[in-house]
């Protein structure tokens, strides 16, 4: 448990008693790779830490094709935040990618321990405007970029990931085709 408290400590500082009572509120499990920790279609009821391993945020279209929303790996956090602040059903899915152990927050958990220790309402405010910020980013970039830079911004971003995750993914994630991904690398690999 110690790295889901030195996330905390990023921003905000807390007590022995206080790290004693959030941790009362975690669970935490193993589990394989492939394995579905959310449908689409289902209500987000947690929140996700990975103490170890990858997962992944994704949905399916009509046409049957996956679009990578996110990945998350050591030390980041996770959820279908549509569906878990709105309490509806969303529209990811979140995988485990590698064998991973994670630590999961409920909806419940969460707005208790807001109430017992008001600074966490801090630290996930801060969490959620990381993730405001990353995902306009994003979008910006799928908008603006080339496919290259695109890539470029991945490799910086999830650096370790590059060689663990299929390339498949890596290209929805980016935004192109798995063959124009392949041709796209061999070029970059030319350079």
């Amino acid at each position: 448990m110690a790295l889901i408290l030195e996330n905390i400590a990023k921003h905000v500082s807390l007590t022995p008693e206080e790290q004693a009572l959030f941790l009362s509120k975690l669970e935490t499990n193993t589990y394989k790779a492939k394995t579905l920790l959310l449908n689409a279609g289902e209500v987000c009821k947690h929140s996700y830490f990975v103490n170890s391993g990858i997962l992944r945020s994704f949905n399916i279209n009509d046409n049957i094709v996956e679009h990578v929303l996110s990945f998350a790996c050591e030390g980041w956090w996770m959820s279908d935040m549509y569906s878990y602040f709105s309490q509806k059903p969303g529209q990811l899915f979140i995988e485990v990618l590698e064998e991973a152990e994670v630590v999961s927050l409920s909806k419940e958990n969460q707005e208790q321990l807001y109430l017992e220790i008001p600074k966490l309402e801090r630290f996930f405010r801060i969490l959620i405007e990381n993730s405001l910020v990353a995902n306009q980013q994003r979008l910006m970039d799928n908008l603006s970029l080339p496919a290259e830079e695109r890539f470029e911004k991945f490799t910086k971003k999830y650096g370790s990931l590059v060689h663990k995750v299929p390339q498949k993914q890596i290209a929805s994630f980016i935004g192109v085709t798995p063959e124009f991904f392949s041709k796209m690398k061999a070029r970059l690999l030319k350079k």
